[in-house]
């Protein structure tokens, strides 16, 4: 918000607020143009939020559960992998 609002009372010069925070231009330039997109809201940092049920849709709901099922599946395929390895070692200790 310091850097946005510094820019804005510096007449929207970019390169001077890159300077004196030491961030890149563009990294000026998209935190003012999403302040005046949206407020101070849309600058906050939202990765790693994770909703909460009641805050899903639908189609989020079945996002997350055949992400968890693509995981699984993953896991599982690892797991046989990693099975018929070890059947082939053994077998091959016997001879």
């Amino acid at each position: 918000m310091q850097i946005v609002l510094f820019c804005l009372k510096n007449d929207n010069n970019y390169q001077l607020t890159a300077n004196t925070y030491q961030v890149s231009y563009q990294q000026v330039y998209q935190w003012v143009k999403k302040y005046e997109a949206g407020d101070e809201q849309s600058l906050k940092d939202k990765r790693g939020r994770n909703k909460e049920e009641h805050e899903r849709t639908t189609e989020e709901k079945f996002k997350v559960e055949i992400k968890q099922l693509e995981h699984e599946n993953e896991r599982l395929r690892t797991e046989n992998a990693l099975l018929k390895k070890l059947e082939e070692l053994e077998g091959r200790k016997v001879m």
